[in-house]
């Protein structure tokens, strides 16, 4: 079993359940098992700005899946939940990516674990500190709480305990 760590976001429709839709997909892949899942943080957009907040969360979940067929079934859950491609940096009604797939440093084409830029964004080091701050960055040989305290990230990330509260409720209908 790997342990996983997986950045949901949402900033188009209904945020809480795109991401609620994400967590309950990712529960029914057989022998996968959610650990955790982080508080909702409410962020400002990377890149193109002049967008809707995001809502993030973490989460983390074991599995024996290898990392490219994980991979390929969290592109097929996005397009399951209504995920329509538009530009880079972009809107999305869902979007997961992988951060972490155990110790594992892979610069592939088509998958790159750690995810490159998840050390420089609060959005995601924030919930992961939350749920797993001993956690160690396989490349950066620090872990993630100690990611969070230098990282240079001046964009706006608030926990939003009512947020969390809605994605709660939702998973548990």
């Amino acid at each position: 079993m790997e342990n996983v760590f997986l950045g949901i976001g949402s900033n188009v429709g209904d945020r809480v359940q795109f991401l609620a839709g994400a967590v309950r997909k990712i529960r029914e892949i057989p022998e996968t098992r959610i650990v955790k899942v982080s508080s909702v943080y409410e962020t400002e957009p990377v890149g193109v700005k002049s967008q809707d907040a995001f809502l993030n969360a973490v989460v983390w979940i074991q599995t024996p899946m290898a990392l490219t067929v994980f991979h390929s079934r969290m592109k097929m859950i996005e397009k399951e939940i209504g995920r329509v491609e538009r530009f880079r940096w972009g809107p999305r009604e869902i979007d997961i990516d992988v951060l972490m797939y155990g110790d594992h440093v892979i610069n592939g084409s088509a998958i790159v674990v750690p995810h490159k830029e998840m050390v420089n964004r609060k959005f995601v080091l924030k919930p992961f500190a939350e749920i797993s701050p001993e956690t160690i960055h396989p490349s950066e040989h620090k872990t993630i709480k100690e990611l969070l305290a230098v990282c240079n990230d001046t964009n706006a990330v608030d926990v939003s305990a009512e947020m969390t509260r809605s994605l709660s409720i939702t998973l548990q209908e």
